[in-house]
């Protein structure tokens, strides 16, 4: 208790801990030689009893029987925590040294735990041994996460690349798109421009030609006014030989017969057609058609080939037709009982000629074939109830009236039955894709296929009987 008691006497006010340096102010009160000069340079009073401090006062002096009984009570202290953590090596259960390491429990154990019934069938190793096992484990264990680490950098490193590589692709790709989008909008502007130009070039020539016409009807209205008035001056005189005399007279330098002729008869109204041709009714659908001049890339211009015998390709290499395989068979008339003619010999062989209809399924690929870069190209399927587009192994699939691809048995589902199908391959980022190439609307891409280059457009349909009036055929612009 006497201990306790010093502690708590030797305890400086201000931090709370055993003093250091102390020293004493004239009201007798004792702190820390730095604590208490901080305090008193912000405001002159004791920190206890608010005792004012003189100028004078704040010369502090130590007290060395108090620094000696500090020093004294934290050596104390410190072989206090000593033995404390010594007991702390001690089976708080048994109060015997812990000597042993349960590898069961993972835990420490004295050897009366040992052969207690808690750790019975245990497995148990010497502190020692224990701690070495641990240790290897445990360098073991860093030399892994060192080689984890230096892994994982390396992995985020190239994520960081990656994340670089991706921001500069977009922002080529997105200066790409306004250079491209700034082409066309050059090529339709400068298209407008012309057909405003032509437009007006019309408009003045149609202008003019009803101006030499207006201004025409507008003399002959106005000699043909002024006629008028002088047949009605003359036609007021009722003299007769003043009246033609004056009529005589106003008129001796043309004849009655031209005074007298109607002027309207001769005139026309001019309307000049004012008329763009195709540009007044279908400029979009003109314009479209001249830009697939201009624009770059374009789609591929595919050439087909086939191996199945009952399959015809066009000269230019873009219709699949089917051509029907006939075969030949003979029959014997039986009627008379044997192959010829009694009397003449001649045979009694029928020939006949059917279509083969086992075949009815054929493929066919592109002679061009893709190494790299980005392509596309479309497919008139038109209204058949079967075909394969795509590339070997890599497709889309319509049996009516489902549509799936090759890498999975699921039903697409999207609006509309496509007669013509765009087909995208990119063959850096290995992607299929497909669409509608009526409106270009997207039906399904394919990723993370393992695409082995070169690779070739592939198809596959289905060919009704008889002759195929609605061939596959690959689209061109």
């Amino acid at each position: 208790m006497a201990s306790a008691s010093y502690t708590e006497d030797l305890t400086c006010s201000i931090c709370l801990t055993i003093f250091t340096d102390p020293v004493i102010l004239q009201c007798g009160h004792s702190f820390c030689r730095e604590c208490i000069t901080l305090s008193l340079s912000s405001l002159p009073e004791c920190p206890q009893c608010r005792a004012a401090v003189a100028k004078e006062g704040k010369c502090l002096v130590t007290s060395h029987i108090l620094k000696s009984l500090a020093e004294k009570e934290a050596e104390k202290l410190r072989r206090k925590h000593g033995d404390e953590e010594v007991d702390d090596w001690l089976c708080p259960e048994h109060e015997e040294k812990l000597k042993l390491f349960c590898v069961t429990d993972q835990q420490l154990a004295c050897i009366i735990c040992r052969d207690g019934e808690r750790h019975e069938g245990h497995k148990f190793k010497p502190i020692k041994e224990a701690a070495a096992s641990v240790r290897r484990e445990l360098e073991t264990f860093v030399e892994q996460v060192s080689d984890d680490i230096c892994a994982v950098e390396s992995l985020a490193n190239k994520q960081r690349e990656e994340i670089t590589k991706t921001k500069e692709k977009s922002k080529q790709l997105m200066t790409q798109i306004c250079r491209q989008f700034v082409e066309m909008h050059q090529f339709l502007r400068q298209r407008e421009d012309e057909i405003k130009k032509d437009l007006k070039d019309k408009e003045e020539e149609a202008m003019e030609k009803m101006s030499e016409t207006l201004n025409a009807m507008e003399t002959a209205l106005s000699e043909n006014r002024e006629l008028e008035g002088k047949v009605t001056s003359v036609l007021k005189i009722t003299d007769y030989e003043r009246f033609l005399k004056s009529w005589t007279e106003e008129n001796s330098m043309m004849t009655e017969k031209h005074c007298l002729r109607p002027r309207g008869g001769n005139l026309q109204v001019v309307n000049p057609p004012l008329s763009l041709g195709p540009h007044e009714s279908h400029l979009q659908f003109f314009m479209w058609k001249e830009m697939l001049q201009v624009i770059q890339p374009r789609a591929e211009e595919l050439s087909l080939k086939s191996d199945s015998k009952n399959i015809t390709v066009s000269e230019d290499g873009r219709n699949l037709m089917y051509s029907p395989n006939i075969v030949q068979y003979q029959h014997y008339n039986t009627l008379f009982g044997s192959s010829s003619c009694h009397y003449c010999g001649n045979s009694r062989v029928k020939q006949s000629y059917t279509e083969d209809t086992l075949v009815r399924y054929a493929s066919a690929f592109s002679t061009n074939q893709f190494t790299s870069g980005q392509h596309y190209w479309e497919i008139e399927v038109g209204k058949r109830d079967y075909w394969k587009v795509g590339v070997k192994d890599y497709f889309l699939c319509y049996k009516e009236p489902k549509y799936v691809t090759s890498s999975q048995d699921a039903e697409l589902t999207f609006t509309g039955t496509p007669q013509k199908i765009g087909i995208y391959l990119d063959c850096m980022s290995e992607e299929l894709s497909f669409y509608d190439a009526e409106n270009m609307t997207h039906i399904y891409t394919m990723r993370g296929g393992s695409l082995s280059v070169p690779v070739e457009a592939y198809f596959e349909y289905k060919f009704s009987k008889g002759a195929d009036h609605n061939p596959l055929r690959v689209c061109l612009f």
